[in-house]
C-alpha cells in the first residue's frame, strides 16, 4: 500500500503567489495551482477546501508573517507608540520583490467583499484598546498611514523612491512618533 502524499501548505502557497505574479488572477483556477504545485486537483481541493479557502490562507500567511515580524521589535504588552514604530519599521524593510507580489494581489483580493472585511478587521485591530482620540494615538495613526501611503505609492509605481529616499522617508516617519506624551 502506497503511502499518502502530504500536501505542503507554504509550497502551494508560494505556487498560487508565483501563478498570479507570473499570469495574473484570471490564471487562478484550482486545475492550474494544482499544475503548478504538483498535486492534484483532488489533494489540493482536501488541503483546502475551495478556490475561497486557499485565498483565504493567503492572506492570513501575509498577516501573519507581517504581525511576526513586528513581534520581533517590540515586547507582548507594548503599547500603541511602540507598536507603530515596530509597524512602521516592518513596513521599511519590506523588500521591493516582497512589495510588488503583496500589492498585486492584495489589489486583486480586495475586490472581493469577503478578504476586504478581512483585511478591514486586521487594520482595525492595531488601534483597538486605546483611546482614538488621545495623542499617542493620533500619532501613531498618522505615522502607520504614512508608512502605508508610501508602501502603496512605491509599490504601484505611482512614486519611484530610490532606496534613500526610501530610508529618509521611513525615518521621517518615526519621527511623527514622539516619544514624550505631549496634550491634545
Amino acid at each position: 500500500m502506497a503511502r499518502p502524499r502530504t500536501i505542503d501548505r507554504e509550497h502551494v502557497l508560494d505556487c498560487v503567489e508565483q501563478l498570479v505574479h507570473r499570469e495574473g488572477v484570471a490564471a487562478l483556477t484550482l486545475e492550474a495551482v494544482a499544475r503548478e504545485a504538483g498535486i492534484t486537483k483532488g489533494g489540493l481541493q482536501y488541503r483546502f477546501g475551495s478556490k475561497d479557502d486557499l485565498m483565504t490562507a493567503l492572506i492570513d500567511r501575509w498577516l501573519a508573517a507581517f504581525d511576526a515580524s513586528v513581534a520581533r521589535h517590540i515586547g507582548p504588552d507594548a503599547g500603541i507608540i511602540d507598536r507603530a514604530r515596530a509597524y512602521v519599521l516592518t513596513v521599511s524593510q519590506i523588500d521591493d520583490t516582497t512589495q510588488v507580489r503583496m500589492v498585486g494581489m492584495l489589489v486583486t483580493l480586495l475586490q472581493s467583499p469577503k478578504y476586504l472585511q478581512k483585511i478591514r478587521a486586521w487594520y482595525a485591530g492595531w488601534f483597538n484598546g486605546c483611546d482614538p482620540d488621545c495623542r499617542e494615538a493620533r500619532q501613531a495613526r498618522t505615522a502607520i498611514f504614512a508608512a502605508e501611503g508610501a508602501f502603496f505609492l512605491r509599490s504601484l509605481g505611482f512614486m519611484e523612491m530610490d532606496p534613500g529616499w526610501w530610508k529618509t522617508a521611513f525615518a521621517d516617519f518615526q519621527q511623527l512618533i514622539l516619544s514624550d506624551p505631549c496634550t491634545p
